[in-house]
């Protein structure tokens, strides 16, 4: 156990706190509420968790001694007890910790179901989108406000390139209203102009520092997702690391139709049983969809499509991409934040057990879908008509 410096942690803690932090806030900013004593923001990297911690901890009139920021990836806090930090901190008058990247920290389940239960103290924390909150050895699921935060909508993206604010619509207004929503919005920005930058760059805030290193920071992005969060939370063997690589480029270039079990497990050289593991950690960790078979389908023991985990990921990891899995992969992106998206035979997807979509381009027409609650889901179109939907405006659901 490492000797606790509370000195050397609250100088780097105001040395980051006296930062400039973005001005924009993300959407779950707004949804958050911060009265809890215990919450968590758990989310794929990149996607401003961290953000989101000192947007806060700067909005409270706090004094320097009374909030502690730490990120559990800083060698100031190799072998730190949690507890025993929010202990020397509570004791100082603390009142506000802020724990960064907290699934590197042994132990933090049992430690910050402790410190709710001692100290009068509130704690924020982050960590991995594969966090386990509620399955820890510890009750911590009673206690804490799990969010998980969802990489930039197109929203989003179009409000910090635009500069201004605009509206989100739930996925019934959408459905029902979807000709006068795309008109109000053309009102204020060509949606085909923003959403082509979008696909190419537009799902985690880092692009807006510089668009150039916007690939290698993304790669970054997917490598450490891998080499230091999954496989620590997983107990991922080191060797076989590479083997979760291969499998994302794989899905990266081929057709989702055309991809299937046996071609998957040849190339990353495992077997059904691991490679169905790799996949579902490789979910949890956002960096790819697993989308099940919804219900009335017959029973199948493996996955029925794969997606890469948003557009941006097309770019980094293949030399050419297919264009309807770049499309699928926007659309469960911003669908599955809220709701349940499965496969279907009546259509590319099904909704929360009750809508089918098919995604495709512009001159896709119903024919494959039944007669009912169903609708097409256009790509290069900026209003659509009747049950035929601008795949662009799903980007506008939170």
């Amino acid at each position: 156990m490492a000797t606790l410096n509370l000195a050397t942690l609250q100088k780097i803690s105001v040395q980051i706190l006296a930062r400039d932090v973005p001005l924009y806030k993300r959407y779950l900013y707004h949804q958050v509420d911060f009265n809890a004593r215990l919450l968590g923001i758990k989310g794929a990297r990149g996607a401003g968790k961290s953000t989101i911690l000192l947007q806060y901890a700067k909005s409270l009139n706090l004094g320097a001694t009374q909030v502690l920021y730490v990120s559990c990836d800083h060698p100031a806090m190799v072998g730190v007890n949690l507890y025993d930090l929010a202990e020397a901190f509570y004791a100082r008058g603390g009142q506000l910790l802020l724990v960064d990247e907290i699934h590197k920290a042994d132990h933090f389940s049992q430690a910050l179901k402790a410190v709710y239960d001692v100290f009068d103290l509130q704690v924020l924390f982050s960590g991995s989108s594969a966090l386990q909150i509620e399955h820890a050895s510890a009750d911590l699921s009673r206690r804490a406000v799990v969010h998980r935060l969802g990489v930039l909508s197109l929203r989003e993206f179009c409000e910090l390139e635009l500069g201004q604010s605009l509206p989100s619509f739930s996925l019934a207004q959408v459905l029902s209203s979807h000709e006068d929503i795309a008109a109000q919005l053309m009102q204020h920005f060509r949606p085909l102009e923003q959403f082509a930058k979008y696909l190419r760059y537009g799902c985690y805030p880092f692009y807006q520092e510089s668009l150039a290193d916007y690939p290698s920071k993304l790669l970054e992005v997917v490598n450490l997702t891998i080499d230091s969060d999954l496989s620590r939370i997983y107990r991922i063997d080191p060797s076989k690391l590479d083997k979760l690589k291969k499998i994302l480029y794989m899905l990266c270039s081929t057709p989702p139709y055309e991809l299937n079990v046996s071609k998957l497990s040849a190339a990353a050289g495992v077997s059904w049983p691991t490679l169905q593991k790799y996949l579902q950690q490789m979910d949890a960790g956002s960096l790819l969809h697993v989308v099940r078979g919804g219900v009335g389908m017959r029973a199948v023991n493996k996955p029925d499509k794969l997606l890469l985990d948003n557009p941006n990921l097309f770019q980094v990891l293949c030399g050419g991409s297919n264009l309807g899995s770049v499309r699928e992969s926007f659309f469960v992106s911003q669908l599955g934040l809220k709701h349940q998206v499965h496969y279907h035979d009546r259509g590319d997807f099904i909704v929360d057990d009750e809508w089918a979509f098919e995604v495709d381009g512009a001159g896709k027409t119903s024919a494959q879908l039944q007669a009912g609650k169903g609708f097409v889901v256009a790509d290069d179109l900026e209003v659509g008509f009747e049950n035929k939907i601008p795949l662009w405006l799903f980007g506008f659901l939170y």
